[in-house]
């Protein structure tokens, strides 16, 4: 290997040199086109995927994102290409070298809850209980009309990278300029993450367990798995899972910025800055948003009559066990999650129509991301799957983003249409998949890949089939 290629000391994963395919090969990955799972050196794995005869279907959908409110309009955004970043207006950026989120616009916080308990919480939590009754409503269970019976078995299991972290910020600030009379009471209970599953429990008297999943990008990922092991498992009936954040407050974007991971070229032109794959790409656009679903097992939806979106089939999870935020260049651990997801589903790279991509628009991860889809498809398979990347429409939404992904890939798979990657105008040779570029088209889709990958060298995804 050539001095300046391998595993270059870098503190971020936004930047890196490039690495050959055989970089794969360092990390000891002996993989074969066409098989069903990834094996790893020196010794095959010996571990079985989870398995139950239940099977785990969603009901509801409910939508609050950067490009549209409400999954009627989430929809159309998305398979028209409509971008949902623009200039900060949360706070005055003018100062910052990063004037640019993805930000939900015209959200009314206050008919998601009293003025009076807003200054106790934070923003995500209107956008969380806004996501999750919509949900409900799509999913015609109306928790208000269930017995007790049913409401102790009914959880939340929800992911979320940051939480209540912005209003951390803003209690820390009152306190810090001697205002402490007029931090909120709940200080303390807001910011515990775990709040946030709570305050969704108590607002629609949901009994079951009541958990938030927090692992940085995979964060809403893994809690729709652990959602779907708790119905699997015979522990519930039905979940309201999903994701949410709001990560827009001052100190968390200078946090970012230190980083070096987000775009500073594109102030002129918000709805350019968010650009996955593009070989000008130079880092992430942060957003907010939430997307929450009701998973319900199967013979309960079936009883009731419910309308099913799609089923969750399979689920994998790694660690590359590498860096607090960087990525490991060999792409295997990214794609040995796919192969469990896809493993655990009981289908092979042939079976996989359409891949939703965490493409976040930084230097390294659309380069592993498309090197781990090789390694997980096969070289040839991989070339033929179209794949799409939501973040180029709405920005990056922290933990919530495996959630987003999941809604877009419904919708893809309902309507038979494929969002499309925006901003693709000069592809990175070394990103040489179909990532359908500015325009979606037309597709049948049976199984999909919903992918994320996350600091601290996480990886998960889900495989996804389409309802019916």
């Amino acid at each position: 290997m050539k001095e300046g290629q391998g595993l270059v000391p870098c503190p971020f994963y936004g930047s890196a040199e490039p690495e050959p395919l055989s970089a794969a090969l360092e990390c000891g990955l002996r993989f074969s086109v066409g098989t069903r799972f990834l094996v790893t050196s020196p010794q095959p794995s010996t571990s079985q995927p989870f398995m139950s005869t239940k099977r785990v279907v969603i009901t509801g959908m409910g939508v609050v994102s950067p490009n549209g409110i409400g999954r009627a309009a989430f929809t159309e955004a998305i398979l028209e290409g409509r971008s949902g970043v623009r200039r900060i207006t949360r706070f005055d950026p003018s100062e910052l070298n990063v004037q640019i989120a993805g930000e939900v616009t015209g959200f009314d916080e206050l008919a998601w809850m009293e003025k009076k308990d807003r200054r106790h919480v934070s923003r995500v939590l209107p956008l969380a209980i806004a996501a999750a009754s919509e949900a409900f409503a799509s999913s015609g269970l109306d928790p208000a009309r269930l017995s007790l019976d049913d409401l102790r078995r009914f959880g939340v299991i929800i992911g979320s990278g940051g939480g209540s972290q912005e209003f951390t910020e803003q209690q820390y600030e009152l306190f810090f300029h001697d205002k402490q009379r007029q931090m909120s009471v709940h200080c303390v209970p807001t910011t515990v993450m775990g709040t946030l599953a709570s305050d969704l429990s108590i607002r629609f008297g949901l009994r079951g367990a009541s958990h938030v999943v927090t692992t940085g990008c995979t964060s809403s990922t893994d809690a729709l798995n652990y959602a779907t092991r708790q119905i699997q498992s015979g522990r519930a009936d039905c979940v309201l899972s999903g994701g949410a954040d709001w990560p827009i407050a001052l100190g968390i974007v200078k946090g970012f910025i230190l980083m070096k991971i987000m775009t500073s070229r594109w102030n002129h032109a918000p709805e350019k800055g968010s650009r996955p794959f593009s070989v000008d790409r130079d880092g992430f656009v942060l957003a907010e948003g939430s997307w929450m679903y009701v998973l319900e097992e199967y013979e309960h939806a079936k009883a009731r009559g419910a309308q099913m979106l799609a089923e969750i089939v399979g689920y994998g999870s790694t660690c590359e066990a590498f860096h607090r935020v960087r990525l490991q260049e060999c792409g295997e651990e990214p794609a040995r999650a796919i192969g469990l997801a896809m493993q655990e589903a009981g289908v092979g790279p042939q079976d996989i129509h359409y891949v939703n991509l965490h493409g976040t628009s930084t230097d390294l991860n659309d380069r592993i991301e498309t090197r781990a889809l090789k390694l997980a498809l096969g070289e040839e398979r991989a070339h033929q799957v179209p794949m799409s990347a939501l973040k180029s429409q709405i920005g990056h939404p922290q933990g919530a983003c495996g959630a987003a992904g999941v809604a877009a890939t419904i919708i893809a798979m309902q309507t038979g249409q494929l969002p499309p990657t925006l901003n693709l105008d000069s592809p990175d040779p070394l990103c040489d998949l179909d990532y359908v570029p500015q325009s979606g088209r037309k597709a049948v889709i049976e199984h999909a890949v919903a992918n994320c990958i996350a600091f601290g060298s996480k990886n998960s995804a889900l495989v996804l089939r389409r309802a019916g």
